[in-house]
């Protein structure tokens, strides 16, 4: 079976950081059941945390990763995010 591994990127008190986060857990949520679906982990790091992060995406975040490949910065689209966990092999 599939894994996505899937990586947000964001700091502390960043609003589009929480609305990326409640978007990631809903999709994930909906995909628990559909038998295509990969296996999903989900890790958060924090800009503040990691200078090499830091310097890539200080004016990008939220960054949404998947499987260590950029999906996607600031907004997630629903539609998008559920489409690509769903061609991971």
């Amino acid at each position: 079976m599939a894994t996505a591994h899937l990586t947000l990127i964001g700091k502390p008190g960043c609003h589009l950081c929480d609305d990326a986060r409640d978007l990631v857990g809903s999709v994930v949520a909906k995909l628990a059941g559909d038998p295509g679906a990969p296996t999903i982990t989900f890790e958060e790091r924090s800009i503040l945390d990691d200078a090499e992060l830091h310097e890539l995406y200080l004016e990008d975040i939220p960054v949404l990763l998947i499987n260590g490949k950029v999906h996607n910065y600031w907004r997630i689209d629903p539609v998008r995010l559920r489409a690509a966990l769903l061609e991971v092999s």
